[in-house]
């Protein structure tokens, strides 16, 4: 399927929301879900902020009247802040931000019950969260969360456990403490609870960042396992970096919403338009870094467009073709034979032209005869490995893309 092209991200974020409601539409007892895949620093973050104020109502004063998107992301992360008491250094809490919609009721729905089955899943330590709360307004006006870790101590007979409280935890305990408060709120919604039933649309983008293959699993699971127990459906989009998170999440909605349930988008910038692109994705994993990193060097190739950072790109691009095929060196992957003497300087160009100031920090044009080397770097690497050659249109085609 061809690319669909938008201008700027609440667009695709409008367009995101119309997928939702069509397929809510068609099965309304069932969530449905959008999967988007998408390289770091694409825009990620921001398409779910985007989401979630097409959500909001805001009356003529500028305030906010009404909201139906539950989200998780970065700015999630920042409802949550560390008083380290630098004073005593004693009484150590992580403070939540009471004038967030997000903690709204909490204090009444025994949430740390509902958290703590989630956390005991990943993390060995344990918490507390002291509430403060208006009686009159029925408002929280102050939270904070104290934490606490069993120890063991001494040995053979005198062997003892302590509980340690007001523990300072790591900063990825911590972003998975955040990542059980989400889902046990997630599980309020879905099961109807009176202070979240202005949910409607669900958006979670990348749950814990820099996620191992274990997590990765365990996440997606428990993730969808919540749904497989809603009480009523949510319209939900999941954005990731992670392939191998993407491809748990991928098997996982087809046994909860059927084979090719979920649609499944990946998001790239649009280089002519500077806007952003929309691929649909029907396999269980998304394009490999290298071979949509490589379609876009082909385009910029082509059009003379090459930057010398563009080297960089290249390199890491040879270097994860020749570890896939064993390879000790990438220069396997641009040599013919190992004497050749046309393959050298090629690599001796990857080599002196991926390092120093050619950096991803500092794009400088590059003369023509080095785009030219580039170039032909770039062809004989493609017509040597049986890559898909649709991918890489020819000088004619490349126009029209």
């Amino acid at each position: 399927m061809t690319d669909v092209s938008y201008a700027d991200l609440p667009r695709v974020a409008t367009h995101l929301r119309a997928l939702l409601a069509d397929k809510a539409q068609k099965k309304p007892d069932k969530s449905p879900f959008v999967l988007l895949y998408a390289f770091n620093g694409t825009g990620k973050t921001r398409l779910s902020a985007a989401f979630k104020d097409l959500g909001k109502v805001i009356d003529q004063h500028g305030e906010v009247q009404s909201r139906d998107t539950l989200y998780f992301n970065a700015f999630t992360e920042d409802l949550f802040s560390w008083d380290n008491d630098l004073e005593s250094d004693q009484h150590r809490t992580l403070k939540l931000n009471a004038e967030s919609r997000f903690f709204v009721g909490l204090n009444e729905l025994e949430i740390e019950t509902r958290i703590r089955p989630l956390l005991d899943r990943y993390a060995d330590f344990d918490f507390r969260i002291n509430f403060e709360f208006d009686e009159h307004a029925g408002n929280i006006t102050s939270a904070e969360v104290t934490f606490s870790r069993t120890v063991l101590s001494g040995k053979g007979d005198n062997a003892r456990t302590d509980e340690v409280d007001g523990i300072k935890i790591s900063r990825g305990e911590e972003n998975i403490f955040i990542w059980c408060f989400f889902l046990a709120i997630l599980q309020l919604a879905l099961d109807g609870a009176e202070a979240y039933k202005w949910v409607e649309h669900a958006y979670i983008d990348d749950p814990i960042s820099s996620l191992d293959e274990h997590n990765a699993i365990v996440v997606g699971n428990h993730l969808v396992q919540l749904y497989r127990e809603a009480q009523r459906p949510i319209k939900t989009v999941v954005s990731t970096h992670h392939a191998l998170f993407f491809n748990v999440l991928h098997y996982e909605l087809n046994n909860l919403v059927g084979r090719n349930g979920a649609l499944q988008y990946i998001l790239k910038r649009d280089r002519q338009t500077n806007g952003y692109l929309l691929d649909q994705q029907n396999g269980d994993t998304p394009q490999f870094y290298h071979v949509a990193a490589l379609k876009d060097l082909w385009l910029v190739a082509q059009r003379g467009e090459a930057k010398t950072f563009h080297f960089n790109i290249l390199r890491s691009i040879l270097e994860k073709t020749a570890l896939f095929l064993g390879h000790r060196h990438f220069g396997a992957c641009i040599k013919e034979v190992a004497d050749d003497a046309d393959g050298i300087l090629h690599q001796r160009f990857v080599d002196l032209l991926s390092h120093g100031k050619y950096s991803m920090y500092e794009p400088a044009e590059m003369g023509e005869d080095t785009k030219e080397f580039f170039l032909t770097i770039l062809r004989g690497f493609v017509e040597r490995h049986p890559f898909n050659r649709e991918l890489f249109p020819e000088p004619a085609d490349t126009e029209a893309v």
